[in-house]
């Protein structure tokens, strides 16, 4: 074989072994590796663009919105796209977003990833009002670099046309506004921004499969409202408290998406929209809640607070038949709209959260049990020892030296010893009981989170005195919300209500009722009779003999209790004390229970009487006009003046009869 056909046959050899190796590249690239690269090429067009829905309103019983959505723009930026303009950009941007220019210049310069990738995405600002969004794009398009940009190569010109266009880009959002402020900000809460990382969820729901309507509530949405397998850390926004957490489902809504591809300037491609799902808008829910009354409580309570000076005032106005809360406040309060101004003392609702001795509010608790159980009738006479009782080896103290005193002016002039002997005569088991009946020592269920239990030991575990001190309202703890709801079962003919806060669900419209939520009884606690004859000795508290003559109303029949519990700490009484009173009204037929409570209470005293009382009757006097209650006490007249110099008896069109106003 000749030197010619040796390199021709080495010639072929070689050109055999390339062709064979390239058919094998194109065999591993398009066969073996397909799915890889098809993964790939998808993520760099194909995009899952999610379209959150808009969060439903928080509105009170008559429709007023207390918290609603507006729509604004997350801005955002791709770094790859701005070269080394960062200087440029970024004094264009800093005084329409109010940020400091060097920190911009950071955000706008590219980093290296951990997977080797430049990052494309970096959000700039949040919540801004689309009146600022209009601002940015109007400053990005008349941007200028100081080039003559008309003598530039196309690469180049095409840098800054690229740039203007699209380097600066936004998202949607929504901002969450409480217009209302401070009103009922323990009860509506806020919503806030919290952190989500988890890459293999979102990688496993990276591309919906074509065909399916699916994206789960809790995927994870990553750069431009994109879900993305290379995000690792990406922010929501939740509620955080009050209704917008215990209902944040229901007012979040269902997640909508557009399926589609883009070009390498994130402009869509129409034409290859696979799929569009609209957002499912979260409902509206519609509380109890009376936004014209809480404004009356919210005002008394802060004139409460400035003639009292105490730690905090709380106040709930609720209906007893029903277990409504038509009011709840508590102060001092907050600004949902910006909570972290706020101390974190004065974000959480005091009325669900905290517990203490309720004092002489308890009473109602073992007079109505002993009533229920005809241990004892409101005539029964009991020895208050003229003030001091000494019971297994304690001496127990009243205000007042009362001797022999009747089960209803124990109520009425709240006297510790004789209820302490009530209890005595009901027993250690059967008292206990009864606190379980009327719902102390457990939640009462309202839809507010962070309610607790209060402290009701079992009967092993009292001491020798606690069959005494429990009656009085000691060894006992209980929130400001287990305390009005027991006052309500009396109001209530002896039914428990579970405490309601939210009447229905609607959409959007305010049109459609999702869901409507019913009172509902918990359990009867004591007889219709011994409810009446409970009524009937809380009637005397309010009166000039009884503890409370600062709540007593001309027009109103009221019922109710005064409170005045010594604070304890570590088995400690303090001179420090929670002041109190809860009354309901019309007595008979009650429509409204209002409890008020200070904590600490600095000036004008401390028993619940002098300091609460006032407090009670100011809004109650308002509430009454505001909700139209018709009162069950005709005023007297005054019989006609005589006396021809009389003024109101010589001007026509002015009555003479007016009020008999007392002392």
């Amino acid at each position: 074989m000749n030197i010619q056909h040796k390199k021709l046959l080495v010639l072929a050899f070689l050109l055999v072994t390339g062709l064979g190796g390239l058919g094998f590249r194109l065999y591993d690239l398009q066969i073996l590796r397909h799915e890889e690269f098809r993964a790939s090429a998808e993520n760099n067009t194909q995009r899952v663009i999610v379209r959150e829905p808009l969060r439903g309103q928080i509105l009170d019983v008559r429709g007023n919105p207390l918290a609603t959505s507006i729509p604004v723009k997350v801005v955002c930026a791709d770094p790859t796209l701005i070269g080394d303009k960062q200087p440029i950009v970024a004094h264009a941007l800093a005084p329409i977003l109010e940020m400091n220019e060097r920190n911009l210049v950071e955000r706008l310069t590219p980093r290296i990833r951990a997977d080797g990738r430049t990052n494309r995405y970096v959000v700039l600002k949040r919540k801004v009002s689309l009146d600022d969004w209009a601002a940015v794009r109007g400053v990005m398009t008349n941007l200028t670099f100081g080039v003559d940009e008309s003598k530039l190569k196309k690469k180049d010109a095409n840098f800054y046309k690229y740039l203007r266009r699209s380097a600066v880009f936004s998202e949607e959002d929504q901002l969450r506004v409480y217009y209302n402020k401070n009103l009922a900000s323990h009860v509506i809460g806020y919503v806030g921004f919290m952190s989500k990382t988890n890459a293999t969820k979102v990688a496993s729901f990276a591309i919906p499969p074509k065909g399916t309507n699916f994206i789960p509530d809790d995927a994870v949405v990553g750069k431009n409202g994109v879900i993305s397998n290379q995000v690792e850390k990406v922010e929501f926004e939740t509620g955080l408290n009050g209704i917008e957490l215990m209902f944040n489902k229901q007012l979040t809504g269902a997640k909508g998406w557009r399926r589609t591809e883009m070009d390498s300037s994130r402009r869509e491609l129409f034409s290859y929209r696979d799929q569009d799902v609209q957002a499912h808008n979260g409902a509206n829910v519609v509380l109890t809640i009376d936004v014209g009354l809480q404004d009356i409580v919210e005002t008394e309570l802060a004139e409460g607070m400035r003639k009292n000076s105490p730690l905090s005032i709380s106040c709930m106005v609720v209906r007893p038949k029903t277990g409504e809360i038509l009011a709840m406040a508590s102060l001092p309060n907050f600004d949902p709209n910006c909570p972290g101004k706020s101390p974190v003392e004065c974000l959480k609702n005091r009325i669900i959260c905290n517990i203490a001795e309720p004092g002489s509010t308890f009473k109602i608790v073992p007079v109505s049990a002993a009533l229920n159980e005809h241990v004892v009738t409101l005539n029964t006479m009991f020895d208050c020892e003229n003030g001091a009782f000494f019971y297994n080896g304690k001496t127990l103290h009243d205000h007042d030296h009362h001797r022999l005193i009747s089960v209803q002016e124990i109520i009425k002039h709240s006297s510790n010893i004789g209820a302490a002997k009530v209890g005595i005569a009901l027993g250690a088991n059967m008292l206990y009981e009864y606190i379980r009946r009327f719902g102390f020592g457990r939640k009462t269920g309202i839809d507010l989170p962070g309610e607790v239990s209060g402290i009701v030991h079992p009967v092993k575990n009292w001491s020798g005195v606690s069959l005494a001190q429990i009656p009085m309202g000691q060894g006992v703890a209980a929130s400001p919300l287990q305390i009005m709801m027991a006052m309500c079962t009396i109001a209530n003919k002896g039914v428990l209500m579970r405490p309601m806060l939210v009447d229905r669900l609607v959409d959007q419209d305010g049109k459609t009722v999702l869901v409507k939520y019913s009172p509902q009884p918990v359990r009867r606690v004591i007889s219709e009779e011994a409810a009446r004859e409970m009524v009937q000795a809380l009637k005397t508290v309010p009166t000039k003999e009884g503890t409370a003559e600062s709540a007593h109303m001309d027009n109103f029949t009221v019922a109710g209790k005064t409170g005045t519990a010594q604070k304890n700490a570590n088995g400690v009484y303090l001179k420090k004390y929670f002041a109190s009173f809860i009354g309901f009204l019309p007595a008979d037929n009650p429509e409204i229970c209002i409890s008020v409570m200070l904590d600490e209470p600095r000036t004008n005293g401390y028993y619940g009487g002098k300091v609460a009382g006032p407090v009670f009757k100011a809004i109650a006097d308002r509430a009454v006009n505001y909700l139209n209650l018709k009162p069950d006490i005709q005023p007297e007249l005054e019989p006609e003046s005589t006396n021809s110099n009389s003024t109101l008896a010589t001007i026509p069109g002015i009555p003479v009869a007016r009020p008999n106003k007392k002392e």
